[in-house]
């Protein structure tokens, strides 16, 4: 595949530095278009109730979610085949509803409960839906993408197109499992043996880190050069923009082997997780800003201009998306909590 071109950030105002561009005008699927976006409100709505439910005490460990960011998520997901899979770092709610895992299994694995998508053992960072292609969440920075570039090298070996997909954080791309795998990456691809797709998911901030204090070179895509990797970076508040982004690079990746790379700038509204309430390293006007580019109100802008949507549309999404989640903490709430005996199940798979 060629070096894709490049979208540096421009100043947009917002304090997310997101890069600038101009999505086809065109909607190329209403149907499919609306249908994403109910699952974007979906998502949001869901993230909202997990953080109520986190101060209520019925969600343990830890709790990251994925405000602000659903564009990215979404973007790629949609672009994937039923037989693609992919891995993703701990702030994964998102992930899972857009591929399909049920809500109420997801509220449910956040409960502890014996109904949740990884029967109650992962929680809020460790889900998992391995039938729908979710490899899962992990919760240690940088520690999935070894196994991402393992699983896509498998994925080639076995036969076939299938590729891999691997979301990871900006804050990861300084770790040193990031760059071991991406140079085995890069050297399997070489052979056609790699059909892998990193997303860096740069939402500004590594926990309370702003990029410009973590990395020496702020371009994160340019650093998958030393890897022999093509890279981009996209405006990743755009839906449009990076589906568009997603159909050119999983084609390429399916086509080839060899593994590509994308940056996409997006920006987190929540802190980083449940116990940042305070976020010192950034304002609340800079939050305030960056809402002016909401992924959500971004697609509704551009469904509203193509007489796709109009205000009692959004009035029944916002709706639809209220009774789901209401359906799903309901689900949770009166679901089991696992056996003792289960301490002691499912801790090894027997089948590949």
């Amino acid at each position: 595949m060629a070096e894709p071109s490049r979208h540096e950030p421009a100043s947009t105002g917002d304090g997310a530095g997101t890069a600038v561009a101009t999505p086809p005008r065109q909607i190329r699927d209403p149907d499919d278009a609306l249908a994403w976006y109910r699952r974007m409100v979906v998502a949001r709505r869901f993230e909202e109730e997990t953080e109520r439910a986190f101060r209520r005490g019925k969600i343990g460990g830890y709790l990251h979610v994925y405000s602000g960011q659903e564009a990215v998520a979404a973007g790629f997901l949609a672009e994937m085949r039923d037989d693609d899979i992919f891995f993703t770092a701990y702030r994964d709610h998102a992930h899972a509803l857009f591929r399909g895992s049920p809500p109420g299994a997801v509220m449910a694995e956040l409960f502890g409960k014996a109904t949740g998508v990884a029967r109650g053992k992962g929680g809020s960072m460790h889900l998992f839906d391995v039938p729908r292609g979710f490899y899962g969440g992990y919760g240690i920075v940088g520690g999935h993408i070894p196994l991402a570039v393992g699983a896509a090298y498998a994925l080639r070996y076995q036969g076939g197109d299938r590729v891999c997909l691997c979301f990871m954080g900006d804050g990861a791309i300084n770790s040193g499992g990031f760059h071991e795998a991406m140079n085995m990456a890069g050297l399997w691809g070489q052979e056609g043996l790699c059909p892998l797709l990193v997303i860096v998911e740069n939402n500004q901030f590594a926990m309370g880190t702003p990029v410009a204090r973590s990395s020496a070179v702020t371009d994160l895509a340019s650093r998958f050069a030393a890897y022999g990797i093509p890279a981009e970076r996209i405006d990743g508040m755009d839906f449009f923009t990076v589906r568009a982004a997603a159909r050119r690079a999983i084609a390429a990746v399916r086509s080839s082997g060899r593994p590509v790379a994308i940056e996409a700038l997006t920006y987190r509204f929540a802190g980083h997780g449940a116990a940042d309430l305070f976020q010192p390293y950034r304002s609340r006007e800079d939050v305030e800003r960056a809402r002016g580019r909401d992924p959500i109100l971004i697609l509704e802008r551009r469904l509203r201009e193509a007489g796709l949507l109009d205000d009692a549309a959004v009035a029944a999404a916002a709706a639809e998306a209220e009774a789901i989640v209401a359906d799903a903490v309901r689900f949770a709430e009166e679901s089991p909590a696992p056996p003792a005996e289960a301490l002691h199940t499912d801790v090894y798979g027997a089948d590949a």
